[in-house]
């Protein structure tokens, strides 16, 4: 029995013209993946997004007109399927996590190796996050763990900053979805946290934290 490829629909938004075509060279060649679109400003990139309607977004953060948080944020309101990754020069910590609350689902260097460009496009298309390691370590260092949850719940959060999805959370620890989607309230509740994007970037910022304590 054959099993189909999902093809992912990639939309590329830079205001660099030779960056795009760098990562048209870097991405071109995956099997899986169909670059069906691509930008240099905000303009262009909400002017094409509806009749497009890409699967998954790489945004360069500082673009001139807008930046790509600012445009991040108005593409999700009008396609919220669509996942967005960042790329950016910037390991800032607050962009970071400006990126994450705008849902933002991954945040990626633009100095990274290709293997980690694709492991964000292939971790966010199955419904993950991802970080570039370098701008994990940095909001780690910058941020200090709010130790209030019970050792499930903590071991849901860590997964969660590890970018797995409920389901593969449930498989993991032998749970029902439906008990990982009430931890994932429960979890919300304890931290005075109101949406997902919200508790996806906590649990990015602190996973590790969990992880070892």
């Amino acid at each position: 029995m054959t099993h189909t490829v999902k093809i992912i629909r990639l939309f590329l938004v830079d205001d660099h013209p030779l960056v795009r075509d760098g990562l048209r060279a870097r991405l071109g060649s995956m099997p899986n993946l169909e670059i069906v679109g691509e930008a240099g400003n905000a303009a262009e990139a909400l002017a094409q997004i509806d009749s497009v309607q890409p699967d998954l977004m790489l945004m360069d953060v500082g673009m001139k007109d807008m930046n790509g948080i600012e445009l991040a944020a108005l593409l999700l309101q009008r396609q919220p399927a669509t996942h967005i990754v960042m790329l950016s020069m910037y390991d800032n910590p607050e962009y970071v996590q400006k990126a994450l609350q705008v849902g933002a689902r991954g945040y990626v260097l633009k100095d990274a190796p290709a293997v980690e460009i694709i492991a964000a496009i292939e971790a966010v298309s199955a419904g993950g996050t991802f970080l570039s390691p370098a701008v994990s370590k940095k909001l780690f260092r910058t941020q200090a763990p709010r130790p209030l949850l019970t050792p499930r719940e903590s071991e849901i959060l860590s997964a969660l900053g590890r970018g797995e999805s409920s389901k593969q959370i449930a498989r993991d620890l032998s749970l029902s979805v439906r008990t990982v989607e009430a931890h994932r309230q429960s979890i919300k509740r304890r931290l005075g946290i109101e949406g997902q994007a919200e508790l996806i970037k906590y649990a990015v910022e602190h996973a590790r934290a969990f992880d070892q304590g």
